[in-house]
């Protein structure tokens, strides 16, 4: 074998960090997702680095398990079919695949509180320009809401 063949096939890695993605923001663990597949976790983890391809009926099973359409699975990925329309999928799937950044968007999501969720973008939009937030009629910070 070359290891040309052993490389991963390019959409086979993409597909894989799609659903190591959507696993994560949905806060399940390879083996909560291997449980409901009916697999072992070290199976998911082949899957999520596109070591192991996904036949049709399994990745069909995956995204009934993690609530998407099969299709989210394919945007932004190499010759890709699915085009989301304006938006770059390629960065925004570099940006998701950051710890940081999906414990900060999971955490955003369970805020409950629309002021208080308005308030904590505020103060991030102005750490972002490293100044103080400024009160407009659009993005107001009321210290009730905290």
């Amino acid at each position: 074998m070359t290891e040309m063949n052993r490389m991963p096939n390019p959409i086979d890695v993409h597909v894989g960090s799609r659903i190591r993605l959507r696993r994560t923001i949905a806060g399940i663990s390879q083996e909560q997702l291997a449980d409901g597949l009916g697999l072992t976790f070290q199976q998911v983890q082949k899957y999520e680095k596109g070591t192991n391809r996904v036949s049709a009926s399994r990745l069909q099973h995956i995204s009934e398990v993690l609530e998407v359409p099969i299709t989210f699975f394919f945007e932004g990925g190499p010759n890709a079919l699915v085009e989301t329309a304006g938006s770059d999928m390629g960065d925004i799937n570099e940006l998701m695949s950051s710890k940081e950044t999906i414990a900060l968007v999971t955490a955003f999501n369970s805020i409950k509180s629309p002021r208080l969720r308005q308030s904590v973008l505020n103060l991030v939009r102005a750490m972002k320009n490293n100044s103080e937030p400024t009160d407009t009629d659009d993005d107001r910070i009321e210290a009730s809401a905290f």
